[in-house]
């Protein structure tokens, strides 16, 4: 099978989305399809490329077997709205005339920056090819949710094109079970949804013991070490953590912050101000030095804004955070919070309130036995979650998806509305 996979970031960038697809790649290589990459310069998120690239028209590579196609695209930083989108649609156009010259017989488009998908909707017309819509993110609501976008007319004519783009697609592969209510309660028929959710690579965090040179470097040796790794955006509430840090009185607990992104200096700014002593700040890391790091982390930090729309969303580093046995303290209501509380692999705390957060992290470090019986739900989380055999049933999908008659927007906009009629009379 050959599948034409269309993702803005990808290895050497280090966030869950590159993440994410270069894993599954890797694991549908050795099941034996053909894989190609069309992303764009590695920049995210400085919107800086990295050493050894170039922001050129076109240029190939092959990383294990997959190979990849990097084209031109305006790039920003991780800043301005004007800017971004600019960067996005960019990126869109470029991977949509690059697209028309790959042979596939399944076309994946992923977001959270839906204008990706734009790209693989028109290549499937014209190459007359199935494309799928892999779902990470609720967009436009989840930027509305952070404040870059509010006005109203601008997020209604998004979420137009939005639900055009779920209803023209063959199928939507979404990342957790509530997009995939909020989908179908959104008029989209449920048979075309399936859920593929983000996990754990057992293979490469899989460290049992602390990298004790790593602790002696950063100077956090016999330090109760609160861990937050990755990008430090608009949505993950951080401010909200560094101004409860400095209530914290015991300065044995230490928070260790990496990673960047729109909010890293207003942070370390902050952190500044409150003179805050027992915090380090670090820049982003290799996705392959991540496990050192999580070995010398006591409690890995998921927090997220408080809001609604974030009720949906299941933090990736909640599953390489247990795959090391590392208990999570959780921001973030919802579907989330229901998989830590299930498997017991860690504790949650509301978002955004102080008193909560301060509380449970004394829980974690004063409560030995707490503190084991979340190592031993961590264990449990991270085999149900094992990326490979997501990866494996992802591509079970988009094998099947030969099989499923291509259609209109339009017909795919009378059969959804159909199935909303059928659902609202059965009310």
């Amino acid at each position: 099978m050959k599948i034409l996979f269309i993702t803005d970031n990808f290895p050497p960038e280090v966030n869950a989305p590159a993440t994410r697809t270069y894993e599954h790649c890797q694991e549908w290589i050795k099941m034996g399809a053909e894989v190609t990459i069309i992303t764009c310069a590695p920049n995210f998120p400085h919107g800086k490329v990295y050493d050894s690239y170039e922001n050129k028209l076109y240029q190939k590579e092959n990383i294990e077997g997959i190979e990849v196609i990097r084209v031109w695209s305006y790039i920003t930083s991780n800043q301005g709205f004007i800017k971004r989108i600019l960067d996005y649609s960019s990126f869109s156009f470029m991977a949509f005339w690059v697209g028309l010259f790959q042979k596939s017989d399944v076309i994946v488009a992923t977001s959270p920056q839906f204008f990706t998908t734009w790209a693989g909707l028109a290549l499937s017309k014209l190459k007359r090819t199935p494309w799928v819509f892999e779902l990470r993110d609720i967009w436009p609501e989840s930027i509305q949710s952070v404040g870059a976008i509010e006005n109203s007319k601008i997020i209604k004519f998004l979420e137009k094109i939005e639900l055009a783009l779920y209803r023209d697609a063959t199928r939507v592969i979404a990342v957790t079970d509530a997009f995939k209510k909020n989908l179908i309660s959104r008029g989209i028929s449920a048979e075309k949804i399936d859920v593929v959710t983000n996990g754990s690579n057992l293979t490469l965090f899989n460290l049992e013991q602390k990298d004790e040179a790593l602790l002696k470097k950063l100077n956090l040796e016999n330090k109760f070490i609160v861990g937050y790794i990755g990008t430090h955006g608009m949505a993950h509430s951080l401010d909200f953590v560094v101004k409860s840090i400095s209530k914290i009185n015991d300065h044995s607990i230490h928070f260790l912050f990496i990673g960047n992104g729109a909010m890293k200096e207003k942070i370390v700014n902050l952190a500044k101000n409150l003179k805050i002593k027992n915090i380090t700040f670090l820049d982003s890391i290799r996705k392959e030095d991540v496990p050192s790091y999580l070995s010398i982390v006591d409690v890995s930090l998921a927090p997220l804004k408080k809001s609604d729309t974030f009720k949906t969303v299941i933090p990736s580093k909640i599953f390489e955070a247990s795959a090391m046995k590392k208990p999570t303290l959780l921001g973030v209501e919802g579907e989330a919070q229901r998989i830590i509380e299930n498997y017991g692999a860690g504790i949650c705390y509301e978002p955004e309130n102080e008193q909560d957060f301060i509380e449970k992290i004394y829980s974690l470090k004063n409560d030995q036995e707490l503190y084991r019986e979340c190592q031993e739900g961590c264990t449990q989380l991270a085999q149900s979650f094992d990326r490979k055999k997501l990866a494996n049933k992802m591509l079970n999908i988009l094998q099947s998806i030969p099989t499923i008659e291509l259609e209109t927007v339009q017909d795919a906009y009378q059969r959804d509305a159909a199935t909303q009629r059928k659902g609202k009379g059965a009310i």
